[in-house]
């Protein structure tokens, strides 16, 4: 099994087993995105830390899922991102589109910080 999921009341982390994220498990990544979304889930943790390799169809994959949260009202957090897939996110211009950290505890806190934020600024 290349993915894990771990539910909580207010997001889901997933967890990449895979040491690639490329066109062999891209699409079962998007699936996995499609069903937690399906399930009411909108803000997702994708917990990066074993793969070591990501090509185009892998950063696709992560770009729906980034889309599915954001039309949810939610967020995608991506965590423990290597090297060499950072550098790749990095030269395709999507590290301002997406919401990057080192590690799982820091996208948590993330997500809380982003939801105090945003109940914030709907009662002002």
């Amino acid at each position: 099994m290349n993915f894990s999921k771990e539910k909580t009341e207010h997001y889901t982390v997933l967890k990449v087993h895979a040491d690639k994220l490329d066109s062999t498990n891209a699409p079962d990544l998007k699936s996995e995105f499609l069903l937690i979304n399906n399930d009411g889930v909108c803000n997702v943790i994708l917990d990066m830390t074993d793969a070591r390799y990501c090509d185009s169809s892998g950063l696709s994959s992560i770009l729906v899922g980034n889309r599915l949260c954001k039309n949810s009202n939610g967020m995608l957090i991506i965590a423990g991102l290597q090297p060499t897939v950072k550098k790749l996110i990095t030269i395709s211009q999507l590290d301002p589109v997406l919401n990057i950290v080192p590690t799982v505890s820091e996208a948590i806190d993330y997500l809380f910080m982003a939801s105090i934020e945003k109940d914030l600024n709907e009662n002002e």
